[in-house]
């Protein structure tokens, strides 16, 4: 395994490295040019995960989001895909979108209101375009969008989203803290992540910024400070910038709405009323020119406690979930390929399962080392490739499956908690082997499993000779 910093000259997957782009938590951008591979004939960019000491976890698993959903989606408001790979390191390589970004414009805030109008009109219409090929994007702020020199603005970084025909790892991990505080919605707080209207949401936010120069709600650092999110109205438009007109405001506000029903229904419902501020029907969010008042405030905290928040089901009784434990810590085990066949007799039975699987980890050493295989974003990239290589020989379409690595110090707990949250009919793991006594923790995961599962157990055991 190779650490994620690349350097000008590495070669990676018959593309050149020509300088670094860009560095974030999700990973690092290097502008490539092809060597080996087809040359598409348009500049690009290669993203990597981050690797290494100090590397978070969670990057790992929104870099396989975004190389699982971004070869899916087409059209100008997104960058092109060209290719990508799974070897020591993960790299996808895409279109490099040369052109202005919303950053610095917004930076530039408070604009005219022509301005607010014809930008937030062509954010939307990207992400409409983005909704329409069954993505969400769910982390949709200033940085993540650039526009072409045609005009067209194209949303970027795919990997908090969710597909609607893929498996979301992050919610079936439980990472409900995935997106910018700043603009994530009451439902995502909430751990909801399949409404398309959580994309409006960020939209009014970003709105709200080019009108005002300001942020609605702030940039939260607290669970306290983005519970808010899920009662408090911000304070009106008109209070921060005379110079809003109520039909702007009417706009903003209702894209800004705590309850989905009330909020706009699409982002296209946004772009049109941007372009068409006459047709635009004034409400008494028009009018506002103070922050709501403390019993209204209290009001909307009290309904807020008795909304049911609780995130939708993860399966649906149509489509049974199986999670199937595969202990990646020991790849020689003798029950691996008995586990294997198991999971194949299952598959056998119905097309309609969809399958978890599960590794759990022990977490890197305190501090972490100098090597990758020593920091908890290394061990957390090999044992997936161990994971990955381990489900190939069952042949899934990526529907159809979802990969999962846990570092957690009690395996049972964790396959117990994943299975409750993401309602598993059936659990599969490997029997206790009595001779392997350095699988004692496993054997130890195995008994507790079946002694508290919430639904079937299946222990596959290694066919004695």
């Amino acid at each position: 395994m190779i650490g994620s910093r690349l350097k000008p000259g590495d070669d990676v997957g018959g593309y050149r490295v020509e300088c670094a782009l860009h560095a974030g938590g999700n990973g690092y951008v290097y502008e490539v040019v092809p060597t080996t591979a087809p040359d598409p004939g348009i500049p690009l960019v290669m993203k990597v995960p981050g690797v290494g000491r100090g590397e978070p976890t969670i990057g790992i698993v929104s870099f396989e989001i975004e190389q699982m959903i971004l070869p899916t989606l087409s059209g100008s408001h997104v960058p092109r895909y060209v290719a990508s790979g799974d070897g020591a390191l993960p790299w996808l390589v895409m279109e490099r979108i040369v052109g202005d970004g919303l950053a610095p414009i917004v930076a530039r805030a408070p604009l005219p209101v022509a301005d607010v109008a014809a930008i937030g009109a062509g954010l939307a219409n990207a992400v409409h375009a983005v909704h329409r090929q069954d993505v969400v994007h769910l982390d949709i702020k200033p940085e993540n969008f650039l526009r072409r020199s045609t005009g067209e603005w194209v949303l970027l970084d795919y990997g908090f989203s969710r597909h609607a025909r893929f498996p979301d790892l992050l919610a079936e991990e439980r990472h409900h803290d995935a997106g910018s505080a700043a603009y994530v919605s009451p439902e995502q707080v909430s751990g909801d992540r399949s409404d398309p209207r959580s994309d409006v949401f960020a939209l009014g936010v970003l709105l709200y910024q080019l009108a005002t120069g300001e942020l609605p709600f702030g940039e939260p650092q607290t669970i306290g400070g983005w519970s808010d999110r899920l009662w408090r109205a911000p304070a009106p438009p008109r209070a921060r910038n005379h110079d809003v007109p109520p039909w702007l405001q009417e706009v903003i506000l209702h894209a800004l709405e705590v309850d989905t029903s009330r909020r706009y229904a699409s982002a296209a419902h946004v772009a049109f009323d941007l372009r068409h501020p006459e047709t635009v029907a004034l409400t008494a969010r028009a009018h506002r020119v103070d922050a709501e008042g403390v019993i209204a405030q209290v009001g909307a905290w009290w309904r807020s406690r008795r909304r049911d928040g609780s995130p939708p089901r993860a399966g649906s009784a149509r489509t049974p979930v199986v999670l199937v434990a595969v202990d990646t810590e020991n790849p020689d085990d003798a029950r691996h390929p008995a586990l294997r066949d198991a999971t194949r007799s299952i598959l056998a039975v119905s097309d309609d399962f969809r399958l978890m699987f599960v590794s759990v980890i022990g977490a890197a050493p305190v501090g972490e080392g100098d090597t990758p295989e020593e920091t908890d974003s290394g061990r957390m990239l090999m044992h997936r490739q161990r994971l990955r290589h381990w489900v190939e020989p069952l042949r899934l379409p990526t529907s159809r499956q979802s990969l999962h690595v846990i570092a957690a110090s009690e395996p049972a707990g964790t396959i117990l908690e994943l299975a409750a949250a993401n309602h598993v009919d059936l659990i599969v793991l490997g029997a206790p082997d009595p001779e392997a006594r350095t699988l004692a923790w496993w054997r130890s995961a195995a008994s507790t499993v079946s002694a508290n599962a919430h639904c079937s157990v299946h222990l596959v055991r290694v066919p004695r000779r």
